[in-house]
């Protein structure tokens, strides 16, 4: 059975760096399921700077949408981060929210049925009022909603707050 680790916060709020900390506490050669998509030549840079920063004790995996395909058993995953995973769902489905969310929680289902801890790490983007973008507005719609599912079946939750962070669950 999968034990759920959910981390959120805003952005540079500490929330990646608490979640390796957790994940090397829990195994000496933990998984970093990385879910970000290549979008041009700096975010490139940016993944590859991230991958150099990483320790070799991580097993690092590049996974843009299909988490579940990876056998993790037995495994600590962190997989960092949800916002950029649902990024791909939203724009392969043309920003249908319904079905991006349909499509991510089949596949977060398969992939807690493998027996991992999962620290998953997601981005608290609502908290800044309605975006007037009404793209903007209907991914932060669908991202909140998506947090709420992986919350509510989350062993333990915690929101990061300028580096500290806080157990909500």
């Amino acid at each position: 059975m999968a034990k759920i680790i959910y981390v959120s916060g805003g952005q540079k709020s500490g929330k990646t760096t608490f979640a390796q900390d957790t994940a090397l506490s829990l195994s000496e050669n933990p998984v970093y399921l990385a879910t970000s998509r290549v979008w041009d030549e700096d975010h490139k840079k940016r993944i590859e700077r991230h991958q150099a920063d990483r320790g070799s004790e991580w097993t690092n995996i590049e996974e843009e949408k299909y988490l579940s395909k990876h056998n993790l058993s037995e495994r600590v995953v962190l997989i960092d981060c949800i916002t950029l995973w649902m990024t791909n769902f939203f724009f392969d489905n043309n920003q249908d929210i319904e079905k991006s969310l349909e499509e991510a929680q089949k596949e977060l289902v398969d992939l807690f049925k493998q027996d991992a801890t999962f620290i998953i790490v997601s981005n608290e983007i609502g908290l800044g009022g309605s975006p007037a973008d009404k793209m903007a507005f209907h991914f932060t719609d669908m991202l909140g909603l998506m947090n709420q599912f992986i919350a509510k079946q989350s062993d333990e939750a915690y929101l990061t707050v300028s580096g500290i962070p806080l157990k909500i669950k």
